[in-house]
């Protein structure tokens, strides 16, 4: 078995294994950079305030439609309701949906390296929009005042003053967020989309060595998110120093 290891390693290190480790953390970048843009508007859209029929005069002791209605908010219902969804499904599944059934939506000619990265992307968002939720909550609501009282309206004090300390406090999760979603490219083999295990098909479907191929991406594997790891512990360490 060692001695395959050696072979396989010196015959497709950098025709497959290589390439795969590249569109590995390729796709995994693309994922979590637009995952954390989306993330923080659909955090921002949970936590809105718009009520559009809060005009309606409805008794507070009295619960019912009206009273629903008037307390509506279309925003943070339809933000709610995505992260729900996307949560509570499989990736798979949610990968299937946008490779096959998005295109038949939106009419856009794309291979399949990028309507996975969307699916990635968006599945990533509904768990970073949470940490930034987190993260906004934990920034001490006396930030806010002193703001608004130094003439900020609410769009300036969010931007300009929460938003900062919010992003500082989840950076270290976006972080594991990165290595969760290195790990999670492995489904993308299933459209064939260049990544670390779809060098393993390729590589299986020629050696016929299928565990020695699987050893050798594990390790790869292990290596990358083992790296990432020490390195977002070591800028929570840094952080917490300060």
């Amino acid at each position: 078995m060692f001695e395959n290891i050696i072979m396989l390693l010196e015959k497709y290190w950098q025709v497959f294994l290589l390439e795969g480790l590249r569109y590995t953390i390729i796709l995994s970048a693309i994922a979590v950079f637009f995952g954390v843009l989306l993330g923080a508007f659909i955090a921002l859209g949970r936590m809105s305030s718009i009520k559009p029929f809060k005009f309606i005069n409805v008794n507070k002791k009295k619960k019912g439609f009206i009273h629903w209605l008037a307390n509506f908010n279309p925003v943070s219902w339809i933000c709610s309701v995505y992260i729900e969804v996307i949560r509570g499904t499989p990736l798979l599944l949610q990968l299937y949906l946008f490779v096959f059934g998005l295109p038949k939506i939106i009419p856009i000619k794309a291979d399949y390296f990028f309507w996975v990265s969307l699916a990635l992307a968006c599945n990533s968002a509904a768990y970073v929009s949470e940490l930034f939720r987190s993260g906004i909550q934990a920034v001490d609501y006396g930030q806010t005042e002193a703001a608004r009282s130094l003439g900020m309206n609410k769009a300036q004090t969010m931007l300009r003053v929460v938003m900062p300390q919010a992003i500082k406090n989840i950076l270290p999760a976006v972080g594991n967020e990165f290595i969760a979603i290195v790990k999670e490219t492995s489904m993308a083999s299933t459209f064939f989309v260049g990544e670390l295990m779809t060098s393993y098909l390729k590589v299986n479907g020629v050696e016929y060595l299928a565990l020695e191929i699987l050893i050798i991406v594990g390790v790869i594997y292990l290596a990358l998110t083992f790296t990432l790891s020490k390195l977002v512990l070591a800028y929570e360490r840094r952080l917490n120093s300060k």
